[in-house]
């Protein structure tokens, strides 16, 4: 559960009003810079209508005073059509400035989103291996796509009634100055009660961040493609329906609960500005009678009296809901203020093209940041140049670990990994990366193209380019593509079209495809045959090694059918490496190896 804030510390980590507007401004200059047009128009038009009210109203009055002369008649016509050509202007301004916020807020809302991505692709890989990093994510999503809107919006609102404020506090002042007093002393306790709801909404979001989140969770379960089978197969269904249902019906009701105390408290508050408006229009009628002021100046100033508290309140919801915005969108900064710890060097060296001594891990030890457990412990390894070498162990064993520091997803806690002789810290980690090319065991299955989904293994290519023709006819990918209904240029999966579902094995042969496109030194191959049968399997090695004579291959497969195949196997037992040598020495070791070899050749006599 979050830390509930005190005062202070909202105020320290909500002030963002800066922040906002430029993020406002740089993603819409044109329709916010329109948007201060239309506030300074329509801030002014409605002391323009009070005025043209009061005249017509006095008018009338004249005119029956004289019992309908055409001049008195012609004076109301012609100051009614000035009023309505006004009224029309004002019209059309409305609707012209809810164009404008509409357009702002589009274009904000997909400029948040951007933003939003590139931090999501910058941050360092242990961001998504840690709980608190999808609370802070789930958090900036939830809320940064509309906040900066609704506080540049809160501004403009701020703007236009402030302008109308001035203008209506100095007719009001020039009649009465404590009727403006009143009309502000009787505001206050609303503000205070909106400031009060806002700190409690804000403590309760980032206390149920994680609970909303699961409630995503069992969403998720019940829409996503990937779960349906198992949620069918099993019947899980009605059980996480009800998850869900109970889950999100606790956070309703507490929210509920605390939108009902606001609003009790809200219509306390409005009872007392209610009174104090027909207060003042008891007094504004009272010196009509009097003859002290004309029906028109009544009209007028009652007008002024009801226009100014509508505008005050305006102002004061329109300054808490900037505190609330600014409270919410410090969530949408505290996202974005996360570090990436892998950074580049402030001078990388240069990698080698090509790695002539090879790839050496030096006492590599290594923990997650989030764990407490040892991952890997003292490993020391090597991956000469034209070599194919295989990583072999139980699950656990720290083979994928391995992997990330090789490519630089993490850094190890002691010891270090080098090429030709320099630490992987000292390069590019972009530039490293664009060496490597890799295949994972939970390889991704793009709702793109046969074509787009190889092509993403090197997008410098261009996307029609021979070579990625070429990557599917060496795994075996172009013989199923070529049977699809639109070849290459079929959409694979059913997310969004019916025609390019895949088997396992042939989704297999397309990510391989994927990896086979780009040049580069290292390949890396996680359980790369996993879904394949025997015949593909052999035909995908050969074209390993043809395809990268001279580069290097680090194979990871619990299949002891393309292992043994390697020319160096490294055994890894709890994160430590156990033994290392080609597969007949192995053998002849009779140890981890051998014995499970045995076991998997077993199954097959």
């Amino acid at each position: 559960m979050e830390p509930t804030l005190t005062i202070k510390e909202k105020i320290r980590h909500g002030l963002h009003l800066e922040r906002a507007l430029r993020l406002v401004w740089q993603s819409a200059p044109g329709w916010t810079a329109a948007n201060f047009g239309l506030i300074l128009i329509q801030g002014l038009l409605p002391l323009v209508s009070l005025y043209l009210m009061k005249l017509i109203v006095d008018a009338v009055t004249t005119g029956l005073l004289s019992t309908g002369k055409p001049e008195a008649v012609q004076s109301v016509i012609l100051l009614i059509v000035i009023a309505a050509a006004v009224a029309l202007f004002a019209a059309g301004c409305r609707s012209l400035a809810e164009l404008v916020k509409e357009a702002q807020t589009q274009v904000v809302t997909d400029h948040v989103a951007d933003v939003i991505h590139g931090k999501s692709v910058s941050v360092d890989l242990e961001y998504y291996e840690d709980p608190k990093y999808y609370d802070t994510l789930h958090r900036a999503q939830q809320e940064a796509t509309y906040r900066p809107g609704s506080i540049m919006n809160s501004l403009m609102q701020l703007g236009q009634n402030g302008i109308l404020l001035v203008a209506l506090a100095g007719l009001l002042i020039s009649f009465h100055w404590w009727i403006a007093a009143i009309l502000f002393v009787v505001t206050v306790p609303g503000v205070w009660m909106r400031l009060k709801y806002a700190n409690r909404m804000y403590d309760w979001q980032r206390q149920h961040t994680q609970a909303q989140r699961k409630a995503d969770y069992f969403h998720r379960m019940l829409t996503d493609g990937g779960y349906a089978k198992e949620v069918r197969l099993f019947g899980l269904g009605a059980l996480f329906m009800g998850w869900f249902r109970d889950l999100r019906k606790k956070l309703r009701v507490e929210r509920l609960k605390i939108f009902a105390r606001r609003s009790l408290a809200d219509l306390i508050t409005q009872a007392s500005a209610t009174a104090a408006i027909f207060g003042t229009l008891a007094f504004v009628a009272y010196q009509t009678v009097q003859g002290a002021i004309t029906l028109g100046d009544m009209v007028m100033y009652y007008g002024a009296v009801q226009r100014a508290q509508g505008s005050l309140q305006e102002i004061w919801i329109s300054l808490t809901n900037l505190y609330e915005d600014n409270l919410f969108l410090a969530n949408f900064n505290e996202f974005l203020e996360l570090k990436p710890k892998l950074v580049k060097p402030l001078t990388p060296a240069s990698l080698p093209r090509p790695i002539k001594n090879g790839i050496f891990f030096n006492h590599v030890n290594f923990r997650y940041p989030t764990g407490e457990r040892t991952v890997l412990e003292d490993v020391s390894l090597q991956i000469l140049p034209g070599q194919v070498v295989a990583l072999v162990g139980e699950n656990g064993s720290g083979k994928t670990t391995l992997i990330k520091l090789l490519c630089r997803l993490y850094d190890p806690v002691s010891g270090n990994v080098t090429i030709d002789g320099i630490d992987l810290r000292q390069f590019d980690p972009k530039a490293l990366r664009r060496e490597v090319s890799v295949i994972l065991q939970d390889y991704a299955r793009y709702s793109l193209t046969a074509r787009e989904n190889i092509w993403l293994g090197d997008i410098e290519l261009s996307s029609r380019n021979d070579k990625i023709y070429a990557a599917a006819r060496k795994t075996g990918a172009e013989d199923f593509i070529q049977r699809l209904p639109r070849g290459y240029e079929t959409v694979l999966g059913h997310e969004f079209e019916d025609q390019g579902e895949l088997s396992l094995g042939e989704w297999q042969k397309v990510a391989l495809a994927r990896a086979f496109l780009r040049t580069a030194q290292l390949i890396i191959l996680d359980e790369p045959t996993s879904w394949m049968d025997a015949r593909a399997e052999y035909e995908v090695f050969n074209s390993l090694r043809q395809l990268f004579q001279g580069g290097m291959v680090l194979l990871i497969s619990h299949r002891f059918s393309t292992v043994r195949r390697a020319d160096y196997i490294y055994v890894l037992e709890d994160g430590r490496i156990v033994e290392g040598g080609t597969h007949r020495e192995l053998i002849q070791n009779r140890g981890k190896y051998a014995q499970l070899f045995e076991i998997q050749a077993a199954s097959y006599r």
